[in-house]
């Protein structure tokens, strides 16, 4: 995409929020807003900065926008190490944060949960603010949708199924792998295996796992649960030195950022890799994993579950309505997606981003000044 596409559209603010009673320290980014009010998540990490969370908002306008969404994108970030908090401190640091960023919330920007952020962090949020539209990822108790519910993981699910029709390929014996096995991983794996595909090699912090006969899901679960990491899991394992080079014909990447280097392109064996975790790869990576005929589902498109989950809460929908909405949206604009590029001889990102593009200019009269 061209250099000014990222110039005119964003972002519209940068706001640095302070509290010195509490320690709060934060920061949101609204990136724009021509489809909706700005929507992403609030990240707490003690080395998060502006940049990372302007690439992160960006990423939520696209992904907003390819949704077909009345979201515009943001993401915010709060500068602190939660291991170090007691529960009442970070309390009171939400609160601070949620307070501080009444100004712009919920009329500009709508929250949700992110890293070391989740429902019970969203209640407290939710009730400083004063109102139940300033976030998502609430509790049930609160009308929440939470992402317990797997709505990421599931539209993964959906986007492989998809992606493997498009290729001419069953979904009932394909082979898949997954890079990491928290909540996106976890719910993509239970999806697709319900769906017929099997589960062949995962990783995760301590290691890779490696069963070519396939993967008892609902056991590694219980083992992650219970011992913290999946090379637990018992039986004749024949462990991975990389699941980079998984012989699979799909592997969907559901953790680490910028996971898969240029110099690991050639590794690579999958037929299909479906984007769970946001810039897993460069794009000039993914435009040379193309070459070699390997298709790619982009993170943006793939792994938008959550913000459609997130959208289903916003406006007071229920927990089926959110399943039936995510598959639709998911399945339609993952297809969508692949014929265009495939209509204009490009790569999937490429087409994604020009269907995006199309439609926040279409909205943004600032963006056509």
């Amino acid at each position: 995409m061209a250099q000014e596409m990222f110039d005119v559209i964003g972002p519209e603010k940068v706001l640095e929020v302070y509290n010195a009673k509490v320690g709060m320290r934060g920061f949101v980014v609204i990136d724009n807003t021509a489809l909706g009010p700005g929507k992403g998540g609030i990240r707490m990490t003690p080395t998060v900065t502006k940049e990372e969370i302007f690439r992160l908002a960006r990423t939520m306008t696209f992904k907003n926008a390819l949704a077909d969404l009345p979201f515009g994108g943001a993401k915010s970030g709060i500068i602190a190490n939660d291991r170090d908090l007691s529960k009442k401190e970070k309390k009171e640091i939400v609160k601070a944060f949620s307070k501080a960023l009444k100004v712009v919330v919920p009329s500009q920007y709508v929250a949700a949960p992110d890293m070391n952020m989740a429902q019970e962090e969203m209640e407290w949020f939710a009730k400083a603010n004063g109102s139940k539209k300033s976030c998502t990822g609430k509790p049930k108790k609160m009308g929440g949708l939470p992402h317990e519910l797997g709505s990421t993981g599931y539209g993964l699910a959906e986007a492989t199924e998809v992606a493997l029709k498009f290729k001419g390929m069953k979904v009932k014996g394909a082979t898949f792998a997954i890079e990491g096995f928290g909540n996106v991983g976890t719910f993509a794996a239970k999806f697709l295996t319900e769906k017929g595909a099997k589960l062949v090699a995962v990783s995760d912090s301590q290691g890779c796992l490696s069963v070519m006969g396939g993967i008892d899901v609902e056991e590694l679960i219980k083992i992650k649960k219970e011992t913290r990491s999946v090379v637990n899991y018992p039986g004749n394992i024949n462990t991975c030195p990389s699941i980079i080079a998984a012989k699979v014909d799909v592997l969907i990447t559901a953790a680490i950022p910028d996971f898969i280097k240029s110099s690991d392109v050639g590794k690579v064996r999958a037929k299909i890799i479906v984007e769970g975790s946001n810039i897993p790869m460069s794009e000039e990576t993914e435009e040379m994993l193309h070459n070699r005929g390997i298709l790619i589902v982009p993170d943006f498109v793939a792994n938008a579950g959550g913000v459609i989950s997130s959208y289903v809460e916003y406006i007071g929908g229920s927990e089926k309505k959110m399943f039936v909405m995510v598959k639709e949206k998911i399945k339609k604009n993952t297809l969508h997606v692949l014929k265009t590029a495939k209509k204009n001889k490009t790569y999937p990102r490429s087409a994604a981003l020009k269907i995006a593009e199309d439609r926040i200019m279409k909205k943004c009269n600032v963006c056509k000044k």
